[in-house]
């Protein structure tokens, strides 16, 4: 599942542009001003970022310098109303990923963030593999030695992003956070994290796959390619 912040102070775009995006999968959340992004951009990692280079207390172009300064990872795609090309040569020069010119149709929105996430998380493929599992990003399928597995959209997700970050260990806030964004605020605890990851493992060793996926005690899990 990618997970997008859209930064953009027009309710109705942004709304339109989250209600497509969850359609067809996404993890979609809003801000609507330079200060409500900054604090999402602090508190939760992003696989990308719709950024708006016109926002009521700042400007995009300033914002997204602050992204690639604090070394945040999400690929950045700018939206602007305005065509001029100094703006968008700015944006790029300032390390921005693609440029879209307002008004465009949602499709084209979603085709962009498919191929950003492609090109920095796949490596341009939409299929992704270790040994005996594969994902594929485009179909949503699961397999093992060849097989389907009948995974729910949640682990799904989660065998991607295990799969994505091998040998890292992921803390279960961070797994709750990929999964479910800001959503997971007002939760005493990651408890639910255990019983996706329990149900997922299940269903890879049932398909005679290994359970590549360690408990690092305390802490969480990691997908660990060492394991027979």
């Amino acid at each position: 599942m990618m997970k997008v912040l859209i930064i953009e102070d027009n309710p109705d775009l942004s709304r339109s542009m989250q209600e497509y995006l969850q359609g067809e999968g996404y993890l979609c959340e809003l801000s609507y001003t330079y200060g409500q992004a900054e604090d999402k951009l602090v508190a939760y990692p992003y696989d990308c970022i719709v950024l708006d280079i016109m926002l009521p207390d700042g400007d995009g172009l300033n914002l997204l310098g602050l992204i690639r300064s604090g070394k945040i990872e999400s690929t950045v795609l700018i939206i602007s109303a305005k065509n001029a090309l100094d703006d968008k040569v700015r944006g790029l020069d300032l390390g921005a990923d693609d440029y879209l010119t307002k008004p465009f149709h949602l499709p084209e929105l979603h085709a962009r963030l498919k191929a950003l996430y492609r090109r920095k998380n796949l490596r341009g493929d939409n299929t992704v593999a270790f040994n005996e599992i594969s994902v594929n990003t485009d179909t949503l399928e699961a397999r093992v030695h060849g097989a389907p597995l009948d995974l729910t959209r949640k682990e799904f997700d989660l065998l991607l992003y295990f799969l994505i970050n091998k040998n890292r260990v992921l803390t279960r806030q961070s797994i709750a956070e990929h999964l479910w964004g800001d959503y997971t605020d007002n939760l005493a605890n990651f408890d639910f994290v255990y019983q996706h990851v329990k149900n997922l493992r299940k269903k890879i060793t049932a398909a005679g796959g290994h359970d590549y996926i360690g408990t690092v005690y305390g802490l969480g899990y990691r997908f660990n390619p060492g394991q027979p």
